[in-house]
């Protein structure tokens, strides 16, 4: 009796759809050409940390709910005495995702978590920074359902930041859309 394994919903499609959408458009000769989704990073800095130890613990423990994955702090690397800082004091919280658990947090955060986002029109194209990788800025960590607003003493946001394997921002762009990320409409 053969055992089925659990593959994500958007890794499927990425291989059976997107793969060679993506290979027609750009015209490239093999499917290895195509750009991929190589991992997401997400960050959040958490700027009271200096003098509220609790606040990492905190935020490491919404983090790795909303990611099902274990995050760590990020610590300072010099002395600022204008912020209080010393060398090694954790000043924020990161997390990265590759393979299943990516394509799981990147199925929730379009499916679920940007819908919630008040007022929202879609996501803004500037933030790919001339390489293929994007970095999007979400202000509240409330926006994810697994977050219970009850248990929240301070909203905070985050960056996400979307690694490809493409070489320019266009590739980067249409994968990106192909995957389902709700890009603001420029031709208005």
């Amino acid at each position: 009796m053969a055992t089925t394994t659990y593959v994500p919903r958007l890794k499927s499609k990425y291989k059976d759809e997107i793969r060679t959408a993506l290979k027609e458009k750009f015209q490239y000769k093999s499917v290895m050409q195509v750009p991929k989704l190589e991992k997401i990073a997400i960050n959040q800095g958490v700027g009271g940390a200096t003098t509220d130890k609790k606040l990492i613990e905190n935020t490491i423990n919404e983090l790795s709910t909303i990611t099902g994955q274990q995050a760590v702090s990020s610590k300072s690397k010099k002395d600022i005495s204008n912020f209080k800082l010393r060398k090694n004091m954790p000043v924020g919280v990161r997390v990265t995702l590759r393979d299943n658990n990516m394509y799981e947090f990147l199925d929730r955060l379009i499916a679920v978590a940007l819908p919630r986002i008040r007022d929202f029109k879609g996501i803004n194209d500037k933030g790919f920074d001339g390489r293929g990788n994007y970095t999007l800025g979400i202000t509240e960590q409330i926006i994810f359902p697994e977050i219970n607003i009850d248990k929240i003493n301070k909203i905070q946001g985050m960056d996400i930041t979307f690694v490809t394997s493409a070489t320019n921002d266009v590739e980067a762009l249409e994968l990106l859309k192909e995957f389902g990320l709700p890009f603001k409409n420029q031709n208005k």
